[in-house]
C-alpha cells in the first residue's frame, strides 16, 4: 500500500499526525506515526480504536509500519476531519459559541460516549482539542489515554478537565468523561479554562481534588443548560448522570431543533476546502497535456497544503512518498516482517498484495 505523507497537522505527546493521501485511491486521511520503538501508546489506541464503529467516533481506516528517512514507523490511519477542532471552532467564532450551537456540538458528544460506554471504554481525555469537526458535526478523536473501564485504574487526561476522583487518584471511570464533558462545554460558553483559581498544574489538581468546589456554571445560559451542567459537574462521581441520561435531557431536545433549522445550510455550504472544487486544473481536459494520475494526486495534496495557510516552503521538501519496503526488514521463517517493542510484537505481512489497509 503506497501513500503519501502531507504536511503536520499536530503534535501529542507522543506521536505526530499528518495529512495523507492513497497514491492508488486519490483517498485523503490522516496518519497518527510515532517511531516504532516509542509507539507503545499508539499501537494501544490502534487496538481501541480498530473495534469501534460510530459516526460519533473518528473512523478508522488501518495501520502499517514503514521505514522513513531510516527511522522505523508506526501509523496509525484515520478520517480526515477537514474542520479542526472544537477548540479552533471556539477561536473562529470570536471566543465563544451561542447555547444553540453548545447544545448542538454537545449532543453529539454524549452519543459519542454513550457509545463508548456501551463498549465498556473509558475515553479519559474528553476536551475541545479532542473533538474533531466535520460537516456532519463533531466526532470524539485521539484515544491515547483510552483505558476499558476494568483498566482505567491507571490515571491519566489533562488536568484543567480531570474529575475530583481522578486527581486524587482513585478511579477513572465513565463519570469521569461526563465531568470532562461538562468542562468542555464551559470551554464552549466562554472560550476559557473551566477553572481560574490555579495558575500550575500541581496547584490545580490539589484545587480539584480536595477544595469541594466545582467549575463556576456561566450564569448567562438558559435554565436548561445550567441544569444540564450541574448533573455533568457533581463531586460525587455516584450522583452524576450517565451519558444515555443526559441524552433525555431537555437541553439536548432542544439541539434537535438547531439541527433540522441548520441542516440545509450544513450539506449545501462547503465547510471545507475538500469540499470546494479546488482540485480541477484547467489541464486535466487537455489531451495534448501528459500529466499522470500520481503527478495529479500529488498536486491536489500540494494545492491541500496551499490552501490551509501553512508557511511557504519548498514543496518537494514537504512531501513524502511511503511503501512497504518488504525487502529492507528482517523477517521471520513464515515470512512475516517482526518488529519488537518493549511490551509486544507487532507483526506485519510482506506479501503486498495484502492490502490491510483498505
Amino acid at each position: 500500500m503506497e501513500w503519501t505523507r502531507g504536511h503536520i497537522l499536530g503534535h501529542g505527546s507522543t506521536a505526530a499526525v499528518s495529512i495523507a493521501m492513497s497514491c492508488c485511491f486519490g483517498e485523503i486521511f490522516a496518519v497518527k506515526s510515532a517511531e516504532l520503538s516509542q509507539s507503545e501508546f499508539l499501537q494501544k489506541e490502534q487496538k481501541i480504536l480498530s473495534a469501534l464503529n460510530s459516526p460519533y467516533v473518528v473512523d478508522y481506516k488501518g495501520y502499517d509500519v514503514t521505514r522513513e528517512n531510516n527511522k522505523v514507523m508506526f501509523n496509525l490511519m484515520m478520517e480526515y476531519m477537514p474542520d479542526g477542532t472544537l477548540t479552533h471552532e471556539i477561536r473562529r467564532h470570536g471566543g465563544r459559541l451561542n447555547e444553540h450551537l453548545i447544545g448542538y456540538y454537545t449532543k453529539q458528544i454524549v452519543r459519542g460516549l454513550d457509545y463508548l460506554h456501551s463498549k465498556g471504554i473509558v475515553h479519559c481525555d474528553i476536551k475541545g482539542h479532542n473533538i474533531l469537526l466535520c460537516k456532519t458535526g463533531a466526532k470524539i478523536a485521539d484515544f491515547g489515554c483510552a483505558r476499558p473501564v476494568d483498566q482505567a485504574k491507571w490515571n491519566g487526561g489533562t488536568p484543567m478537565f480531570m474529575a475530583p476522583e481522578v486527581a486524587r487518584g482513585e478511579e477513572q471511570g465513565f463519570s469521569a468523561d461526563v465531568w470532562a464533558l461538562g468542562c468542555t462545554i464551559i470551554e464552549m460558553a466562554t472560550g476559557g479554562s473551566p477553572w481560574t483559581t490555579a495558575n500550575n498544574p500541581a496547584s490545580l489538581l490539589y484545587h480539584i481534588a480536595f477544595s469541594g468546589q466545582t467549575p463556576e456554571i456561566p450564569n448567562f445560559l438558559s435554565s436548561q443548560g445550567r441544569d444540564f451542567l450541574s448533573k455533568c459537574l457533581r463531586r460525587d462521581p455516584k450522583q452524576r448522570w450517565s451519558a444515555k441520561q443526559l441524552l433525555n435531557h431537555p437541553f439536548l431536545e432542544e439541539s434537535n431543533l438547531y439541527s433540522k433549522a441548520n441542516q440545509d445550510l450544513i450539506t449545501s455550504s462547503p465547510t471545507s476546502i475538500l469540499d470546494q472544487c479546488i482540485w480541477n486544473s484547467e489541464n486535466i481536459d487537455d489531451p495534448t497535456q501528459e500529466i499522470s494520475l500520481t503527478d495529479l494526486r500529488l498536486q491536489r495534496l500540494r494545492n491541500l497544503e496551499l490552501q490551509s495557510g501553512k508557511p511557504d516552503r519548498k514543496l518537494d521538501e514537504c512531501w513524502i512518498t511511503v511503501r512497504k519496503k518488504c525487502e529492507d526488514l528482517p523477517t521471520c521463517k513464515n515470512g512475516m516482517t517482526a518488529f519488537s517493542t518493549s511490551n509486544e510484537m507487532v507483526r506485519e505481512s510482506c506479501n503486498c498484495q495484502d492490502n490491510i489497509f483498505y
